[in-house]
């Protein structure tokens, strides 16, 4: 039975609840509503309340598109209406005392996705003893265009903000601000990567987990490039003025028509986090070598196949392998090397496999390789392989299991209904060991490349398939 729980934070008194042990906060403010003269500026304090504020639902979710086609079918997508989309949620044992806090990011490719999913729920990482927060942050054009005259990298500077609260008020909720592990995948990861790339953030973070998460920003003019298609596409220029003079729903609408038809083999551009004196100086790959904070990074073993269905995979000939590998500049060395690797796999899957890694496990092995003489590093690679469309590895896959919420219907969707409660248990144990002691139970990665494989029956060996990844620009 849930009962009613209050706290008071710096701006005023919160009604949460609670039920089994477990206090939860949904939908506080840790910045103020990004709209009317707040739109595309850096977040604003949030004014204080009067009274009791309920916080007991979730706020509003950042404007974005629900995902479409084949992965559709697969991804959930959560409306909540209104205009107060800068919140965090917080989950507490009721008898925390300076417990370690875990910042959940989510991932979306930087323009869809929620803290609302009920696959991020953080009942299981309070049980276990940790003050659980999750945050929201703008999306798509309202977080990351490149716009003159606006500040770059709004989404970025959003988590940032919802860091800087989960630091200043976890203590009312029985955290211990000294103790903040900052965890995302996918875009979540790369938002992590890009707050441990910014002094100021950096200073509040006492380690980070990133989970398939992209670690390299770009120029300006490269990340860029959406907003002046989009511009050009509604007949405006690239400036704050003329796209806060437009709706959200306008701005998706846009967005919608520039990327109908587009596939992970080309179309329209991304959302990337921009290089930014004044937000982001340096891109997170050449930081985070040089950085002391502890880090548990990896990749999925077939994070292509929620991209690619089997019918793409099958399209893919050795025409567009090879113009993939020129555009990329990957050699011919490497690819033959992937070859032997994968000696059963199809143009396409070797075409997969050399995006998986380019994109997501080259970049990360490389910061680890760097940082194996500095500090702790812990990499794993998840390799349980799900019988759903035949997904294998896939990208977000590995969700289910780190929260132990196998029962969730994204989940469900994902790995089916027999994947190995086992597995969950061990990584959900693992994250929680690294986030109150920061070693996940497996040694660093170091010059033996060690490496957590988590599958059916879980090893640490050194780390697998590195001939052909090495060789990757």
């Amino acid at each position: 039975m849930s009962v009613a729980s209050q706290v008071t934070v710096s701006t005023g008194t919160l009604e949460g609840s609670q039920e089994n042990g477990i206090r939860r906060f949904l939908g506080v403010p840790y910045a103020a509503a990004p709209f009317g003269e707040n739109r595309f500026r850096s977040p604003q304090p949030v004014a204080p309340w009067e009274g009791v504020r309920e916080a007991t639902v979730f706020g509003a979710t950042a404007p974005q598109l629900p995902y479409l086609g084949a992965i559709g079918e697969l991804l959930s997508t959560v409306k909540i209406e209104g205009d107060d989309i800068l919140t965090v949620n917080v989950w507490a044992p009721a008898d925390a005392t300076n417990a370690p806090v875990v910042l959940w990011i989510h991932g979306g490719a930087l323009e869809r996705g929620t803290a609302a999913l009920g696959g991020y729920d953080g009942t299981n990482f309070a049980r276990a003893g940790i003050v659980f927060a999750s945050i929201n942050y703008r999306l798509g054009s309202e977080g990351f265009s490149v716009l003159e005259g606006a500040p770059r990298n709004l989404g970025l500077r959003d988590a940032a903000a919802g860091l800087e609260w989960v630091h200043r008020e976890i203590a009312v909720f029985g955290g211990d601000p000294d103790r903040i592990t900052v965890m995302g995948e996918s875009a979540g990861g790369a938002i992590v990567s890009g707050l441990l790339a910014r002094d100021d953030s950096r200073a509040l973070i006492a380690q980070a987990i990133i989970q398939s998460g992209p670690l390299v920003a770009q120029p300006s003019d490269k990340a860029g490039r959406v907003s002046t298609q989009l511009a050009e596409r509604l007949g405006v220029r690239a400036d704050r003025d003329a796209f806060a003079s437009l709706t959200p729903e306008q701005l998706l609408d846009a967005r919608r028509a520039q990327s109908t038809g587009s596939t992970p083999l080309g179309g329209a551009p991304g959302f990337q986090l921009a290089i930014d004196a004044e937000s982001l100086p340096r891109s997170p790959h050449e930081v985070l070598p040089e950085i002391d904070t502890p880090i548990l990074i990896g990749t999925n073993t077939d994070e292509y196949r929620l991209w690619f269905t089997p019918e793409a995979l099958t399209s893919i000939g050795r025409f567009k392998l090879f113009a993939a590998r020129l555009a990329l500049r990957i050699s011919g060395r490497a690819q033959r090397a992937y070859r032997s690797e994968w000696p059963q796999a199809t143009t396409g899957e070797i075409f997969g496999q050399l995006a998986t890694d380019f994109m997501l496990r080259a970049p990360a092995s490389r910061i680890a390789a760097a940082r194996s003489g500095r500090t702790s590093t812990f990499v794993y690679e998840f390799a349980w392989q799900s019988p759903v469309r035949d997904l294998r590895a896939a990208h977000a896959l590995e969700l289910g299991f780190v929260f132990d919420l196998l029962d969730d219907a994204e989940s469900l969707r994902l790995a089916g209904s027999d994947a190995p409660a086992g597995l969950a248990a061990e990584m959900n144990g693992a994250w929680v060991a690294f986030i109150k002691t920061g070693a996940p139970g497996w040694p660093a990665y170091g010059e033996k490349r060690l490496t957590r494989v988590y599958d059916s029956m879980s090893t640490t060996v050194p780390q697998r398939r590195t001939a052909g990844m090495d060789l990757l620009p």
